[in-house]
């Protein structure tokens, strides 16, 4: 998971262990090992919070971001993993810089007494995520200062993500939508100022509430922001989201392995293939496959190339939403270009789905290089253009320096990774620092700013293009030779020019597609720097064919709760400004 070797893993376990027994006491914690290494504790309801205030604060290089925070319905599992008895299981992912290295914290909870305590005093982050854990498990949290659904309709029946929701829509009944039912709907959706403690007015003056969204092309699709202003200043704001939502863990949760790769496409919609990247590196992990040299460098070639495409689509739209039409049609041409080459080797566009348990689909195509180093000659002096009409405009340098700062104390405690928490001067990418898929063989600078301001997160992603297209020219430079998958025969398919050699070989192939493999029982979090930040799967299999728990921490969620922190005291056109920097996509939002 990190590079601390795992012997040093084994250390740094015993000695939080120690110390976690002399703040609550001999007997409180439980060591589970993991396939992944994390360090992984169970720690009983009641000692939770005090443990979490200890990882936090007092231990030594404390784990100072709340990376994720889920839940496991645990009541129709055949091989449990932890020692305590639980039909419900709180998992907390911390992250220390200083120690680079993740944190497991898990709490055994009750179908009686599914409740914990909550953890917005220690991370301000922890609002969404313990929302969406009542939202999609019914585990309450005491203490916390708005619990209601989050992704899921107020008038919802029922927890999504537990075992015993339906999955598919032919288990449920027809829908029925009678006026009644609408009436209710259109007044649950109705906003009250008073329900998120806001006042409608103050010193004699009432306040606007306005609504932004959900069809407002500033948001990028479905986001609805309520705004109170007084005047134009924003004093609040509330991001409601979950219009995108579409069960895309639930999903993960009846697919087999290998068939729910074409649905991870879809949450980081504009990142392609860079979607598959961190499921499959968690499946892989759980099984024990090594990719082979060749399709570890095919994939990093085709990881930068799609951050290269959504940070186009960045560029040109963010411009667009601070009133510059121009780039947008320049930024989408590259882009197509970019698509040009994805479609030549993958035979799709937006959507490849070519990433494979074990390596790709297929080798590369005869003369793929050809396209790519003329696509690596055509884009420097394109983004020499932008950099003029964009970010040298005084305009857009107006418009977006000095707005929607923030430190890196704060980026840590909302959560915020990629080029946000780059562009507070904090030099952490996890390609270099976690380096996966052979990114430690790559030359490439981390790009960082000084402001922490929407013009330094753009400065950062226009910087990032350019150490893309110095990967992408290494990966041609270097390609190795061998095979694009790995031949082990209880997980992979085998290569598709052998299937027909003999029958022994179609059998197998016909089983790993049909049925799908059968991962051995255990759990591993991977994360990889994605084009928006940090993303990470964090699986859990029961000896299946299929996935017990399929957990996707995405960055676009953590950014969005930051949403009023940032707009609150600029005014209404600002809101447009921080939006476009955050670089957000609603599916990576919602999931």
């Amino acid at each position: 998971m990190t590079d601390v070797p795992v012997n040093a893993e084994a250390t740094t376990a015993a000695k939080i262990a120690d110390g976690l027994e002399k703040r609550l006491g001999a007997g409180e914690i439980k060591v589970q090992s993991t396939a992944d290494g994390i360090p992984t504790f169970w720690l009983p309801r009641g000692s939770a919070h005090r443990a979490l205030a200890y990882l936090k604060e007092d231990v030594d290089h404390p784990y100072r971001m709340l990376y994720d925070l889920t839940a496991i319905d645990e009541r129709m599992r055949t091989h449990p993993e932890g020692p305590p008895a639980s039909d419900f299981t709180l998992v907390y992912h911390l992250l220390s810089f200083e120690r680079n290295q993740y944190l497991r914290i898990k709490v055994p909870l009750s179908v009686d007494q599914p409740e914990a305590d909550t953890a917005t005093d220690l991370w301000p982050a922890a609002n969404w995520y313990e929302r969406e854990v009542w939202d999609m498990f019914g585990l309450r949290f005491r203490g916390h200062p708005h619990l209601e659904r989050l992704l899921m309709p107020k008038t919802w029946v029922g927890h999504p993500l537990r075992k015993d929701h339906p999955a598919r829509a032919t288990e449920m009944g027809p829908f029925h939508l009678p006026d009644e039912k609408e009436a209710a709907e259109q007044e649950a959706m109705r906003f009250r100022p008073e329900d998120w403690g806001m006042h409608r007015g103050g010193d004699g003056e009432d306040f606007v509430f306005l609504n932004v969204g959900p069809q407002h092309p500033g948001t990028h699709g479905v986001l609805r922001v309520v705004l109170q202003l007084d005047g134009e200043e924003i004093m609040d704001a509330v991001p409601d989201i979950g219009f995108h939502h579409r069960g895309a863990e639930k999903m993960g949760e009846r697919q087999s392995w290998h068939t729910y790769i074409p649905y991870t496409d879809r949450i980081d919609y504009l990142g392609g293939v860079m979607n598959n990247m961190a499921y499959l590196m968690a499946v892989e992990e759980l099984a024990g496959i090594v990719v082979p040299p060749r399709a570890q460098v095919i994939r990093v070639m085709l990881c930068e190339l799609f951050r290269i495409i959504s940070h186009l689509v960045w560029y040109g739209t963010f411009a667009q939403d601070l009133g510059q039409l121009s780039p947008v049609f320049y930024t989408f041409n590259d882009r197509e270009r970019a698509f040009g080459i994805i479609e030549g080797i993958c035979g799709a566009r937006m959507h490849p789905n070519w990433f494979r348990i074990g390596g790709v689909a297929q080798d590369l195509p005869k003369g793929w290089d050809v396209p790519i180093r003329d696509f690596i000659k055509y884009l420097p002096p394109r983004l020499a253009e932008y950099d003029t009409q964009v970010m040298r405009n005084r305009i857009f340098k107006s418009r977006t320096q000095g707005v929607g700062a923030f430190t890196t104390e704060e980026a840590i405690e909302w959560g915020v990774t990629g080029p946000g928490l780059r562009a507070c001067g904090f030099e952490w990418d996890f390609r270099k620092k976690q380096p996966y898929s052979g990114y430690e063989n790559f030359e490439f600078d981390i790009p960082v700013g000084s402001h922490g301001d929407c013009y330094d997160r753009g400065a950062v992603r226009v910087e990032e293009m350019r150490q893309s297209l110095r990967i992408i020219q290494q990966c041609v430079d270097n390609m190795p030779e061998g095979t694009y998958k790995s031949l082990q025969p209880l997980a992979c398919p085998p290569l598709k020019d052998r299937t027909m050699h003999d029958i022994e070989t179609l059998i197998t192939h016909f089983l790993g597609v049909g049925w799908g493999p059968v991962i051995p029982p255990g759990e591993s979090l991977r994360a990889i720097e994605a084009t928006k930040g940090n993303n990470g799967y964090y699986l859990v299999s029961d000896g299946s064919t299929t996935s017990y728990r399929t957990r996707i921490r995405t960055p676009s969620f953590a950014h969005m709760q930051m949403l009023p922190r940032l707009v609150r005291g600029h005014m209404i056109p600002d809101l447009l400004a921080v939006l476009g920097a955050m670089d957000f996509v609603l599916a990576d939002v919602d999931r």
